[in-house]
Parts: structure tokens; sequence; C-alpha cells
């Protein structure tokens, strides 16, 4: 009997290390042999630990599961079956291009990621010079998925033109933002994917060396990163002689401090040389002069992740999937006052409403939703008017928000949006590098200004105003710049929150 029980952080947390010993125990009792393989998480948190019995080769799912249930498992008779797991409403409606063997394989079988298509992309990729590998990238349309968006390749042709005696690929999984665990997904999940992205962006540009700088509060993600690193070069898809190419790529994982400022890539590569993690001027770009001063490419776990199934499927099908200018998939990250959070893989262009009333069943008080912020701490409060708004990154611009790392919070009509507001000011005056004025002073100034408004002073409102204005044109980098997203979206669209704290005063 083949069992299936996620290792996956959210699996672990809900209890799925006690459920796993729980089957070992209770099957050696029985006198069944089985197969238990630790996979990543389907996605579907909500039935979280989600235990899989494979029957006529089919995998039947069962939660979320305890240890009380296991007898009935093991017995085919329980009441948290769910059927076959491939035949469930979340994942029929997904399109998983990033994710389609998360969930699904040992993250750690290099052998059942090739059965998977795993390599597929890198034996191509193998077959093409450099200038061909960007080619293919450009054509997919795709793009950084941590944060702006920016096509990746034209970063990668940046890079590939560059001239320099070395070359570097960065992989950002410094994942902070609040809403976000794709990242963590891919890494605990399909570790190979990864691996295998980065090095086919190394064969493209000429980079001969990779970093994943990964956040220290990922420790599960940072165990299989690294044993997976050493089955790749054991097997020598890293190494001197990529899969016997000859050509060159090897990598290595580096644990970040824990600084929310170390998600922007001047100061990730900073603190990848050793360095206090301050955002650093731009011009020069880190394409040009970037990880010890050569031509770097630094890409989002997502973006790098992708590039497989790309070279695998090609192209033009990846490109095939979206609408505008944002191409291929998107990995929703539903959180936050929701009924069913977890991660959604679709293409770009479905609708803020359809995700969070329709996939995520309203919110998990019962009360109805107020907003939902999109793209993390630095994202915009999106109200309910709005939620016809498709999901692309100029769609949401439009719209006044900002899709970054398609993390996706919700909050039912008892949150006060002056105290969110007050919260993103409080959160870049902690987080702030110090680097530049708007930012470090700004935000502090940006906190006192809304206690002003919240103890009755409403002519504090155009001070705040006028200070998002200087914040979002004077700061340095995206945490200063972005902040007054989330403050002027609160503002904007529930002025009544505001206006409140200035009658309860008077």
């Amino acid at each position: 009997m083949k069992i299936y029980v996620p290792m996956d952080s959210a699996a672990k947390a809900l209890g799925a290390e006690d459920v796993a010993a729980a089957i070992r125990t209770e099957a050696k009792a029985r006198g069944i042999e089985i197969e238990l393989v630790r996979n990543g998480t389907r996605g579907m948190i909500w039935l979280e630990p989600l235990v899989e019995v494979e029957i006529d080769g089919v995998r039947h799912g069962y939660g979320p599961a305890t240890v009380g249930d296991v007898a009935d498992i093991l017995a085919g008779d329980s009441a948290k079956a769910l059927g076959p797991v491939e035949k469930l409403d979340w994942m029929k409606r997904q399109t998983r291009l990033t994710f389609a063997r998360v969930g699904v394989i040992n993250p750690l079988s290099l052998s059942d990621y090739e059965a998977h298509g795993g390599l597929a992309g890198l034996w191509r990729a193998i077959g093409m010079d450099g200038a061909g590998i960007v080619e293919e990238v450009t054509k997919s349309g795709l793009r950084g998925r941590g944060g702006a968006g920016f096509p990746t390749g034209i970063k990668w042709k940046t890079v590939h033109d560059a001239a320099g005696p070395q070359k570097y690929i960065v992989c950002n999984a410094d994942e902070g933002d609040s809403g976000t665990f794709a990242d963590r997904m891919i890494m605990e999940g399909d570790p190979f994917t990864l691996i295998e992205g980065m090095a086919i962006a190394g064969l493209g540009v000429g980079a001969t060396k990779g970093y994943v700088y990964l956040r220290s509060e990922y420790p599960d993600a940072i165990r299989v990163m690294r044993r997976a690193v050493e089955i790749a070069r054991g097997a020598g898809v890293l190494g001197a002689d990529v899969l016997g190419s000859g050509r060159a790529f090897e990598m290595e994982i580096r644990v970040g401090a824990g600084a929310y400022v170390c998600g922007e890539e001047t100061s990730l590569l900073n603190s990848l040389e050793g360095k206090r993690g301050v955002v650093r001027a731009k011009p020069p770009l880190p394409a040009l002069e970037g990880f010890l001063g050569r031509p770097t490419v630094v890409n989002n776990v997502i973006s790098l992740a992708t590039v497989p199934v790309i070279f695998e499927k090609g192209a033009q099908y990846y490109a095939d999937f979206g609408l505008g200018r944002s191409r291929g998939t998107v990995t929703l990250q539903i959180a936050g006052n929701v009924a069913r959070g977890g991660l959604f893989e679709t293409a770009f262009g479905i609708s803020l409403g359809e995700v969070v009333n329709d996939l995520g069943s309203g919110t998990a008080s019962g009360r109805p939703v107020k907003a939902v912020q999109v793209g993390g701490p630095l994202g915009a409060y999106i109200p309910v008017s709005n939620f016809d708004a498709p999901l692309g990154y100029e769609e949401l611009d439009a719209k006044g928000g900002l899709l970054g790392h398609a993390g996706l919070v919700v909050f039912d009509d008892a949150a006060d949006m002056l105290q969110m507001a007050r919260f993103a000011m409080e959160f870049c005056a902690v987080e702030s590098c110090g680097k530049c004025t708007p930012c470090r002073i700004g935000a502090v100034r940006g906190v006192e200004t809304l206690d002003r408004i919240a103890e009755g002073d409403g002519a504090a409102i155009p001070l705040l105003t006028d200070l998002c204005e200087t914040m979002k044109d004077g700061s340095l980098c995206a945490l200063g710049g972005f902040t007054p997203l989330p403050v002027m979206s609160a503002l904007t669209h529930f002025p009544n929150d505001f206006a409140t704290q200035q009658e309860a005063a008077e």
C-alpha cells in the first residue's frame, strides 16, 4: 500500500508528523506493508494534513486527517474520504505548470522528478546556444514574480550581452510578504525544478555559479534545498560538466539573517556579499554590476522554477495562457480571513471576486468581505467594488493595485482600515534599512500623522497625503516607495474609517 503524507511546513504545522507516525504504527500493528512517501502539499491548506492512498494507480484523499482517523483510513472506511484527489474541484480548475509536480512526487527523488517531466527542459537547453535560450524565455513572456513584473528575457539578455570574467545567477528566495508561501512550497515540494531553472539560466547568460538566498525562517526549505543540491551534484546535473554537456554550472544555498528589505535585490546582494543589507543606488543595475560587481541575474523563485516547463513544452505553449502582457500562469496564494486558503495556479485573467468568493468561499468568520490586500504588506487594499478586476500586472495597476508575488490577504467588515494604514507605516519604519530619508524618517512621521487622525485631527489628512507623495517619489527602493499604496488605498476606498475616528473624538 502506497501512502502519501505531506512534509510541507503548513501540513506539519497542522499535525502531519503525528499522522505519519500513527500510520507507521497502525500499519505495523495490522501487519500491512506500506510505502510512506513524504510529498509536498497539494495547496488545499484547509484539508491538511491530506493523506493520499494509492488504489489501483489512483490517489484517493482523506482530510483533514487526525491521528484518530488513521485506523479508518487504512481500513478504507473513513468519514474523511474525499475521493480521487485529481478530481477535486480545486485541482480540476487549475492550470498547473510551475506547480505540476508539487504534491505529486517525492521532492528528493530525482528519478521521480524525471518520470514527471523533470530535466526535459535542461536537456533541450543544452542543445541551444546562450542567445537561443534567452530568446526562448523572451518569447514566453515570462515576467518577474517577485514584485514589479519586469520581463525576464530582457534581464537575461542584458546579462548575456554584458562583458565580465564571471557572471552569476542569484535566486531571491527571501519570501517576506504577508500571505505568500509559493516559494516555500516549491522549495519544499519540488526543489529540482528550481535547480533546473537556475542551470538553464546559467547556460543562457554564461554564468557558471548560482546562489539561492533563502530566509532563515524556512528551516524545512533550507534542509530540502541543501539536500537537493547535493543529489543534483552527485547526478551530474550540477558541476563542471552539466549532464555531459561540457558546460559548467554550480550553485549553493545561502541563508539570510531575517530582514524584509533583503527581499529587494540590491540589499540582497549586499547581504550575500557579507555586508549590511542596505539598498544600493541604481544605476548601475545588478545585471551589469551585481554580485561582487559582476553581471548578475536576480530572479524570484517562481520565475526560475517556471523556466523548465517553458523549455519542456515550448515558449509558445506557455505564452498562449494569460491576458494582455501578463502571459502564462499566476500562482495565487489565498490567505487571511478566508474559509479556504491555499495555493491555486491558473492563467492570468481570473477576477479577484472569483478568487475570494468562489475559490476562497468568502471569509472564515462568515462576515462580509471588506477588502483584499494584494501583493504583500506594500500592496493596495482592493475594495469589493473593484472585485471585477482581472488579475494581470497592468490590469490591477489600472485599479490602483500591485500584483507583486500574488499573495492575497482577505479582511472582513470588522477590519479598521485606519489601523491597517498605520500598520503599513509602522512596518516600513521597523523594516527600513535607513539608507534614504523619505523611507527612514517618512514612515515614522506617517505613524505619528495617522495617530493624530485617529485622535480626531482631520486636518492631518492632507499632511498624510503629501507625506505619501514624498515617500513614493523620493525613496530609493520599493519599501518606502510602495508603502503609500496601502495607506492611500485605505484612505481612498474606506474614508468612513478615517472620518469615524474624528467624529468619535468630537
